[in-house]
């Protein structure tokens, strides 16, 4: 492996890093110093962004791109309940859907910049920067010395 390849590598590991760092600081600002308190789809999809912010940032520090087969799981996943929470606050035939019985109804747009940017779409965006980055990278997998 040439070192140029290597540092392509690492630059789209630590851009996805990031991304899901941004997108993990975000959800925190807005639930606890905007204090919008999150609805259960909003809670899977945290579920699914922060274990991908230390992760992504081992896989990053090390230039491990074998941690895709990890990642991606989590970051489609999330972004699937991203669009399906997206759906339900944009969509008129969705508000039937009620996924959210306790606490916060998923419709609620705390925010809507520009008529349709709003903490889901938010987080899609994060999934699916963190999707692509994830397969733009490409290379073999570090191998151990351990």
């Amino acid at each position: 492996m040439t070192t140029e390849k290597s540092g392509a590598q690492s630059y789209l590991l630590y851009f996805a890093w990031i991304v899901s760092v941004i997108a993990t600081l975000g959800s925190l600002y807005f639930s606890e110093i905007r204090g919008y308190v999150p609805c259960e789809l909003c809670w899977y999809q945290r579920i699914f962004m922060y274990p991908m912010s230390v992760i992504l940032g081992i896989a990053a520090y090390y230039g491990d791109v074998s941690i895709k087969k990890y990642v991606l799981p989590l970051s489609i996943i999330g972004g699937l309940i991203s669009v399906y929470h997206y759906m339900l606050q944009k969509v008129p035939g969705f508000e039937g859907i009620k996924p959210c019985t306790n606490g916060v109804p998923c419709n609620v747009d705390y925010i809507d910049w520009l008529g349709f940017i709003t903490i889901p779409f938010l987080a899609l965006v994060a999934f699916i920067l963190i999707t692509l980055g994830l397969l733009l990278s490409k290379g073999e997998p570090l191998q151990s010395n351990i």
